[in-house]
């Protein structure tokens, strides 16, 4: 998806607004969170940046109290998504994985109405077993949203596996200063069991938050660290 304008506004401000709400809903703080009121179905640029944030735009929903009920809107804008940009035959496995995890967000978060939620795609996880330490944190992190309560069991378990080289990854990146990396591998290590102690994870969380937070999507995934897993406070 290239970049592309509405008006004046690219579609990375809009993403940007976006990531900023959900993070904001996550903490607790503005106003009561609703997806449509955020990206509106109206908005050109809405299923484009629905395709981006993934499971994350859903966030906020998999709280027990989010403060506001679900509506159909909501529904209406991810079907739009869904349907906009399903992955192609030669996609990565990073889109096909974060196509997936909006449908699975969809079926958990989302009632459905009368109308079912497709099936979520098959997609490859042989790269969590082969791929090196520093390929790996790469896509783990570009995968962030799936490290939502209750998505991607299996590559979680597989993902568990490697929490080592996660963590080394994380290191790298916080010394490289590449704040969404970490933050994404941070929030990845945060909901995976038996994280290395000696990573110190809650301070480095909250080092990559302080020094990387004006980023909306590293805010949003350090909050989600924060709110499902209570790390990084």
């Amino acid at each position: 998806m290239a970049e592309q304008t509405q008006g004046a506004v690219p579609l990375s401000a809009v993403i940007a607004d976006a990531a900023t709400g959900v993070a904001l809903a996550l903490r607790g703080e503005g106003d009561p969170y609703a997806l449509s009121g955020i990206l509106r179905q109206s908005d050109a640029l809405t299923p484009a940046a629905i395709r981006v944030l993934g499971a994350d735009a859903l966030a906020p929903y998999a709280m027990d109290q989010l403060g506001a009920p679900i509506g159909a809107d909501d529904e209406a804008v991810v079907r739009q998504a869904l349907a906009a940009y399903p992955p192609g035959a030669d996609a990565s496995e990073v889109s096909v994985w974060s196509y997936r995890g909006l449908v699975e967000a969809s079926h958990a978060f989302l009632p459905g109405g009368a109308q079912h939620w497709p099936s979520p795609p098959e997609a490859a996880a042989g790269w969590v077993d082969h791929d090196p330490w520093p390929k790996l944190s790469h896509r783990v992190s570009q995968v962030a949203a799936l490290a939502l309560p209750g998505l991607a069991p299996g590559l979680t378990e597989q993902l568990a596996t490697r929490t080592d080289d996660l963590a080394r990854g994380f290191v790298r990146a916080v010394r490289r200063r590449d704040w969404l990396q970490a933050a994404g591998l941070g929030r990845w290590l945060a909901r995976l069991p038996e994280a290395p102690q000696s990573l110190g994870l809650d301070s480095g969380l909250a080092f990559v938050r302080q020094m990387g937070g004006g980023d909306p999507r590293v805010a949003l995934h350090v909050a989600a660290a924060q709110r499902f897993y209570g790390r990084g406070w």
